[in-house]
């Protein structure tokens, strides 16, 4: 920063140029678009959708508002817009509103460019400061919005008809910036009239006063369909002036939400006493909690006006890892690996997260108990081959028992490879070449549920234990 101009004099020395916020967002979109890169990182499975709508909109120069169901990464790709930023802005120093030192609206910056000429002192803003955030709520006012009359100032014994007395708004605040309204429709109607100025003839009038602040803002916004037609409603006016509405969507793909879900799950690795705890989550356990959520938004017993969220799945997966924890570090283990026994953790994680629809009190753990035998048997069926079973099927019908639950360890599950041959092409293919017992016995486990489920072997539950034997 030292290094940069620090006076209005300097800064015209320099040559820096100011530009809008939208061309300086548009300008940095063109460069990555023309050398291939994403808008910004941390959003999957918007490549082909949305992300060309996004694109469209910034190099038009729109105000956006996204679309969406909860938990469609509105609010992140809102946020991680200010990459698009020059990453530092100068202003003229004490400004509130962010003053451009060649343009200043506001009056305080106004004064102090006439009085000290090129002498102005300079200040630099960062670009993650030049946005701003408002959750629309029922009580938001125009003055959190926009403006009010500071009593303090008045009390100081200036006039009312003073600008100075103003105390600025969100909106004014972010000026030279993006502002971000989440959940629009919950905003007042009447507060809604208050952004149409912004939107269109970008300034902003505060009650009482003779002034025109004439803003510099990039204006985005978020909404839920059903909140767009029953809790809350945009008003028209409002809908005209936004230049783009983007429609987003749940993952479409089982392996785009295991990409979310790794990303954005806490690590649960530890360190204990006894020495470091690892946990893994097997890819195909992995398939399973992000097939729980497609069925989940699929199924007619699942209110889908309210959605399931992808944090559904976030969840789910961190609740899956986090049983295994419990389980291994009771079991004493050090390198853990998810079983199908810890998927008896996701109904905790589910039923907050989900809506249930049915006439019949105390089905919802039923419903939730078939969503996740579904989501087994699928992937299940996706990722072993019927061919590498068969033999399996034929060791259980010629009297083989097996037991699992969470008091067993994974040494005793993988020791059913030795006892059982034919288990060894199917847990290999599930292992992947990992021959660790934990690895080994969370594939054996997976096997024995999937012909479960199937109906190519029985299965006796007790509390936390099971045990599978043949049909016959």
């Amino acid at each position: 920063m030292t290094a940069r101009p620090s006076t209005l004099g300097d800064l015209r020395s320099s040559g820096w140029v100011s530009r809008p916020v939208k061309q300086e967002v548009r300008e940095h979109a063109i460069e990555r678009v023309a050398n291939g890169e994403p808008l910004f990182a941390g959003v999957a499975g918007y490549e082909d959708t949305v992300m060309p709508q996004l694109e469209n909109a910034l190099l038009a120069g729109h105000d956006v508002i996204f679309l969406g169901e909860r938990g469609q990464a509105k609010t992140r790709m809102i946020r991680s817009l200010t990459g698009l930023l020059d990453e530092w802005m100068p202003i003229v120093a004490g400004s509130e509103i962010n003053d451009d030192p060649y343009a200043p609206v506001s009056k305080q910056a106004r004064d102090l460019v006439e009085e000290m000429g090129d002498a102005t002192p300079i200040a630099w803003v960062h670009r993650d400061q030049r946005f701003g955030e408002k959750l629309a709520t029922p009580d938001t006012s125009i003055a959190d919005l926009i403006g009010e009359v500071d009593p303090i100032k008045v009390a100081e014994g200036r006039y009312l008809s003073d600008e100075l007395t103003l105390h600025y708004g969100l909106v004014p605040r972010t000026n030279r910036g993006i502002f971000a309204i989440n959940e629009l429709p919950d905003l007042a109607e009447r507060i809604q009239v208050g952004m149409l100025n912004v939107l269109e003839e970008r300034d902003v009038q505060v009650r009482g006063y003779k002034i025109r602040l004439p803003l510099d803002v990039m204006l985005l916004a978020s909404a839920n369909p059903e909140d767009y037609t029953n809790r809350g409603r945009i008003i028209t006016p409002l809908k005209d002036r936004f230049g783009s509405q983007i429609r987003t969507h749940y993952p479409l793909e089982v392996d785009t939400e295991v990409e979310i879900m790794r990303q954005e799950a806490t690590p649960l690795d530890v360190s204990t006493a006894a020495g470091d705890v690892r946990v893994d989550v097997p890819e195909y356990l992995a398939d399973v909690v992000a097939t729980f959520s497609h069925m989940a938004r699929s199924s007619n017993q699942v209110n889908q006006r309210s959605g399931v969220s992808v944090r559904l799945s976030v969840s789910n997966y961190e609740a899956l890892a986090a049983n295994a924890l419990r389980r291994g570090l009771r079991n004493g283990e050090r390198s853990i690996v998810a079983r199908v026994d810890d998927l008896d953790a996701l109904a905790a994680s589910s039923m907050g997260k989900i809506e249930i629809e049915t006439l019949e009190e105390g089905r919802e753990g039923a419903i939730m108990d078939n969503l996740v035998k579904g989501s087994v048997l699928t992937v299940f069926k996706d990722v072993v081959p019927p061919e590498l079973t068969r033999a399996v099927v034929d060791a259980f019908e010629e009297g083989v028992v097996a037991h699992t639950g969470e008091s067993v360890s994974s040494a005793d599950l993988a020791q059913l490879v030795d006892e059982v041959p034919a288990l060894r092409d199917p847990v290999n293919s599930l292992a992947g070449g990992d021959e660790s017992p934990a690895a080994v016995g969370a594939a054996v486990e997976f096997v024995l549920e999937g012909l479960h489920l199937s109906k190519r072997l029985n299965k006796d539950a007790a509390g936390a234990q099971a045990t599978y034997r043949g049909r016959t």
